[in-house]
C-alpha cells in the first residue's frame, strides 16, 4: 500500500471533517495536505495548489514563514504552557499591551480564548453580566441580543444563538436563546427598496424601530463590520456601520464588533471598523491574529465594562469563564511576531495597493453570464453565481454547479470554497499581484469549463 492510499483509508475511517457532508466526502478522493510554502500548499503526492482561501481565512504572511517559525521555536525552548488562572506569563502580557495599543479608541482590556466562536461567546456573556453587575434590578430585562439576518458568529451554542443563517442554525433552534433579528443590507437582492443608499436607510430605520420598542430588553448588538463573511461576502453600504454605532449609543445598547474574519488587514485596514471611525464596546478578534499558525482569539473591551466586574468576593461580580489554555505562551508569542511583521512589512499599505489591482482584474468575470454579482472589500471577495442575471435565480443544490466549479479550480491548482451560490476568494494577505492574477484566471477558466455547455440567458 502506498502512503496516499493508507492516509486516505485512515482519514475516511477516523476523521470527522467540519462543515462537510461525510457521505459525499467518503465517496471522493480527498485532498491531503503535506506542507506549505509561501502562497502555496502541497499535497502528499507533491501537487502544488495556490491557497486561495488562506487556509480558512487565517494566513497572513504565507506558509512556513521563517520569522514566525523562529518565534515559535524560541518560545517552546522556554515554556510551552502555564495557566493564566490566578497567575500571568510574559507573552500574554506583552500581547495584551500591544492589542491595547493597536485596537481602536479606548479598548484596553483583553480576555483570551482559542477560537473566534469562543471570543463571541465571551463577548455575549460579558455584555449580559455587565448590566447585571451594574444594577441587576434596573436592568433585569436586558438579556437579549440584536444581530443581522444572515449573521454568522461561530458554532458554540451562544454564537449560534446570535446567528441568522438558516441552513447552519435551524437544527439547533430548541437549544438557543432568543435573538432579535434586524435586516441585513444585501443590496444585490434588495433592489425593491432602491439603490444601496435606500437599502441602507431601510435597514437602519428598521433597527431604530426595534430599539425604540425593545432597547430595555437588549444587552447588546453584534455585527460583522463591513462584510458578512459566511453569508456570502455581503458588503455593507458605506456609512452603515457608523449609523449602527450611533443608534447603539442613542439607545444605550452595547456594540459588539465581530472582527474575527474581517480583522488583521483583510478588508484593507488593520481592523474593519476603523474605516468608519467606529469604536465598539467589545471587539472580538481571531483567525489572522497568529498569522495562520495557531488557534488564538481575544475579546477586548474598555475600562467602563471591565470596572463593572470589580468587587468584593461576596458580591460575586467575577467573570466566571476561561479554558485550560487561555493565554498560552506559544500562541501569544507567535501572535506578537505576526503583529510585528505586519508593521515591519507595511502589509496594510500593500493590501490597499493589491486590492485595487484585484478589483480591476475581477471585472473580467462579468464576461461570464453566470456571474451575477462581485463583492469585494480589500482581499475579501464573493462571486455570486446565478442561472439568470435578470431574475437572479440561483442553481439548485442538485445541479451542483458551484461545487463543480470549486472542484475544477482545485484540479487546476487553486483551493477556494463556496458559500451556497457564492464562490469565495480569500487569498493569503501576502500574495503577490501575479499570484492574485493567477487566482482570478483559474476561477475564470473553471466557471467557463463548468458552464459553457449550459443553455443560459445572457
Amino acid at each position: 500500500m502506498n502512503l496516499y492510499h493508507d492516509l486516505e483509508k485512515w482519514d475516511k475511517e477516523y476523521v470527522w471533517h467540519p462543515f462537510t457532508q461525510m457521505k459525499a466526502y467518503r465517496e471522493s478522493k480527498p485532498l491531503i495536505i503535506d506542507r506549505g510554502e509561501g502562497s502555496y500548499l502541497f499535497d502528499v503526492e507533491g501537487k502544488r495548489y495556490l491557497d486561495g482561501y488562506a487556509s480558512l481565512w487565517v494566513n497572513v504572511h504565507g506558509h512556513n514563514d521563517k520569522e514566525l517559525n523562529k518565534a515559535l521555536h524560541e518560545q517552546v525552548e522556554k515554556i510551552a504552557h502555564s495557566t493564566l488562572l490566578g497567575s500571568a506569563n510574559v507573552p500574554s502580557i506583552l500581547l495584551a499591551k500591544k492589542l491595547a495599543e493597536i485596537t481602536p479608541g479606548h479598548l484596553s482590556k483583553v480576555f483570551y480564548s482559542d477560537t473566534g466562536a469562543a471570543s463571541v461567546e465571551i463577548a455575549l456573556k460579558i455584555a449580559y453580566q455587565y448590566w447585571k453587575n451594574i444594577d441587576s434590578e434596573k436592568y433585569s430585562q436586558k438579556n437579549k441580543f440584536i444581530s443581522l439576518n444572515e449573521a454568522y458568529h461561530g458554532d458554540t451554542v451562544g454564537a449560534v444563538s446570535v446567528g441568522g443563517i438558516d441552513l447552519f442554525h435551524r437544527i439547533f433552534e430548541p437549544l438557543l436563546f432568543e435573538r432579535i433579528p434586524m435586516p441585513s443590507p444585501y443590496t444585490y437582492r434588495m433592489t425593491e427598496y432602491g439603490d444601496a443608499e435606500a437599502v441602507k436607510k431601510y435597514c437602519l430605520d428598521e433597527l431604530e424601530k426595534l430599539l425604540k420598542e425593545r432597547a430595555d430588553e437588549v444587552a447588546g448588538l453584534i455585527i460583522e463590520p463591513l462584510v458578512q463573511g459566511a453569508a456570502g461576502m455581503i458588503t455593507q453600504p458605506f456609512g452603515f456601520l457608523k449609523e449602527v454605532e450611533k443608534l447603539c449609543r442613542k439607545y444605550h445598547v452595547l456594540l459588539i464588533c465581530d472582527e474575527v474574519a474581517v480583522g488583521w488587514g483583510r478588508t484593507g485596514s488593520l481592523f474593519a471598523c476603523e474605516q468608519e471611525d467606529v469604536v465598539p464596546d467589545i471587539m472580538c478578534v481571531g483567525k489572522g491574529i497568529t498569522g495562520g499558525y495557531m488557534p488564538l482569539a481575544a475579546t477586548i473591551t474598555h475600562d467602563q465594562i471591565f470596572n463593572a466586574f470589580l468587587g468584593e468576593p461576596d458580591e460575586h461580580k467575577t467573570f466566571y469563564h476561561g479554558h485550560t489554555y487561555t493565554g498560552n505562551q506559544l500562541v501569544c508569542a507567535v501572535a506578537l511576531k505576526n503583529i510585528e511583521l505586519i508593521e515591519k512589512r507595511e502589509l496594510i499599505k500593500d493590501i490597499a495597493k493589491k486590492s485595487k489591482h484585484l478589483e480591476e482584474k475581477l471585472n473580467i468575470l462579468y464576461e461570464l453570464p453566470v456571474v451575477g454579482d462581485i463583492r469585494q472589500r480589500g482581499l475579501m471577495v464573493g462571486i455570486e453565481i446565478v442561472k439568470d442575471r435578470t431574475s437572479k435565480e440561483t442553481f439548485t443544490t442538485k445541479e451542483n454547479i458551484v461545487p463543480d466549479i470549486i472542484q475544477t479550480a482545485r484540479q487546476n491548482g487553486l483551493i477556494i470554497r463556496e458559500l451556497g451560490p457564492v464562490i469565495t476568494m480569500m487569498p493569503i494577505l501576502s500574495m503577490t499581484e501575479t499570484e492574485l492574477d493567477q487566482m482570478v484566471e483559474i476561477v475564470y477558466r473553471s466557471i467557463q469549463t463548468v458552464t459553457t455547455s449550459l443553455s443560459l440567458p445572457r
